[in-house]
């Protein structure tokens, strides 16, 4: 059997397991203001350190993840061992991304771990009709030239929005994801993007909260379910088709299990180790409630054969695909997290863009961007006239004036098409809403990546579009798009 885990080493340099150890259920462990002993979690995390599970995985919001897992740097430094690596994440909600927010959310998280550089500093945001992140992403760059970040990694960015940030000039080395049988999303797009950029993708979910086990192997659907990973997974295997869908599965693994003397979980976790884009896998741990490193580890002696391989695509085909794109479980139903309908906390986020009344026309309303040009020109980004709203010629342009993604029309279509999006929203409406968009481009070659990203925003709506090749556009811009949506009495 393997002594420790596999090693992977990412594009600059850093290594990292890859069977990381998830600290996301100490917020469980912690709900509710439960008593927990910080210094019993930290003995026990350190033993995952010493068995060579050394790479931690953690939030700004995972309870006190961040101060035990310092708990145990330090002391692990201070006897002259090799340290844990450090992966940590920053969810900011949407607004202004200084540079002072940037390093404010940065120095928190090292106060909490009692460290001078976190290897990995994650970013999430939560809704991409925002550009702020984009300054985010840039102050993280920064931060990264003075030592506080060896690198930089994103957490649940979908293919789209993971290619723009590079086209952008955000060097990225990871991105986590929910990877799984159950779940097979990231295995599309997003793989083919990260393989093509360099970015190594960490999965998570992999064992869908311990579904993927033998314990759940012929077992009846559960009807009480305490801790939030089931709560959330239970969500995905209902999408997933419902219970007998996932038995169904399982009926398919145990036998490929039982052939290689391995569980269950040993082959979720191999299927997804061996997707070529994957670099790690993340296994959550219950401090203090039990271990399986001695069982994780039988991961790295398993090698699927051409017929177990066979079986279990026959087996994942009889699922029904998990919607959507990586990270659309946290912006848009089906919200598959563990406390479920997310819609009221996206509902009470302030609109993107600030909308006043037209002084001439107080019963109109309008939305600006903030662009230098609305206000050079004249213009509004989106005006609203009763259930209509008419939203200008887009490009992409950050607030300074600046292009987005200079020479590539699919990240600027991208951009453009959130920024649509948010100013609709600003005014009501939803994308569902819009009715017609106009796309102009200056190279009709574009057409096809232009349509394709198109396709990715409105493939439900359908709305009316007209696409045209002009002789130029104004600005170094590949993609204009202009559109109209019609708020439904009932919206």
């Amino acid at each position: 059997m393997a002594t420790e885990p596999e090693t992977t080493t990412l594009t600059h340099g850093l290594p990292l397991r890859r069977l990381i150890t998830g600290l996301w259920q100490m917020a469980d462990q912690e709900r509710d203001g439960r008593p927990f002993d910080l210094d019993a979690a930290a003995a026990a995390l350190t033993e995952y350190a010493r068995a060579g599970f050394d790479t931690f995985d953690m939030a700004d919001h995972y309870g006190s993840a961040e101060i035990v897992a310092g708990m145990v740097h330090r002391a692990m430094r201070n006897a002259g061992e090799k340290p844990p690596t450090i992966l940590t994440k920053w969810c900011p909600p949407p607004g202004t991304m200084t540079m002072d927010v940037a390093r404010a959310g940065v120095e928190t998280s090292l106060r909490r771990l009692n460290l001078d550089t976190v290897d990995i500093l994650q970013f999430h945001w939560w809704r991409y009709e925002s550009p702020e992140y984009l300054d985010a992403l840039m102050h993280l760059m920064r931060l990264r030239e003075e030592g506080l970040i060896r690198e930089i990694g994103l957490t649940n960015f979908d293919a789209a929005h993971l290619r723009m940030v590079i086209r952008y000039g955000i060097d990225i080395a990871t991105n986590q994801v929910c990877f799984s049988l159950l779940d097979r999303r990231a295995a599309n797009a997003l793989s083919e993007v990260a393989m093509a950029e360099g970015v190594g993708l960490l999965a998570f979910g992999t064992l869908c909260g311990g579904y993927l086990s033998d314990r759940w192997v012929d077992r009846p659907e559960p009807d009480d379910i305490a801790d939030w990973s089931r709560m959330k997974y239970k969500r995905f295997i209902d999408a997933a088709g419902g219970w007998g869908a996932f038995q169904a599965l399982m009926a398919t693994l145990a036998p490929i299990a039982r052939k290689h003397g391995v569980s269950v979980s040993n082959l979720a976790s191999r299927w997804v180790l061996d997707h070529p884009a994957v670099a790690g896998t993340i296994i959550g741990a219950r401090l203090g409630e039990g271990e399986h490193r001695a069982d994780n580890l039988r991961v790295f002696d398993l090698h699927l054969d051409a017929e177990d391989r066979a079986a279990i695509a026959a087996a994942t085909a009889g699922l029904t695909p998990i919607p959507g794109d990586c990270g659309d479980e946290y912006r848009k139903p089906p919200f598959l997290t563990a406390s479920g309908d997310l819609s009221h906390h996206l509902d009470a986020l302030p609109p993107v863009f600030p909308v006043s009344a037209q002084p001439a026309r107080p019963a109109r309303s309008r939305a600006s961007s903030g662009s230098v040009w609305e206000a050079k020109a004249g213009f509004s980004r989106a005006v609203r006239v009763g259930d209509r709203i008419l939203i200008s010629g887009t490009t992409a342009t950050d607030a300074t004036g600046e292009p987005v993604c200079p020479g590539d029309a699919e990240g600027q279509t991208v951009y453009i098409l959130d920024k649509i999006i948010a100013a609709a929203g600003s005014l009501g409406a939803r994308p569902e809403d819009i009715v017609r968009t106009r796309i102009y481009l200056s190279n009709a070659d574009d057409w096809q990546c232009v349509s394709a990203v198109h396709a990715r925003y409105f493939a439900d709506v359908r709305p009316a579009n007209t696409l045209v090749a002009v002789a130029s556009l104004i600005g170094p811009y590949a993609v204009e798009i202009e559109a109209e949506a019609v708020v439904e009495p009932d919206a």
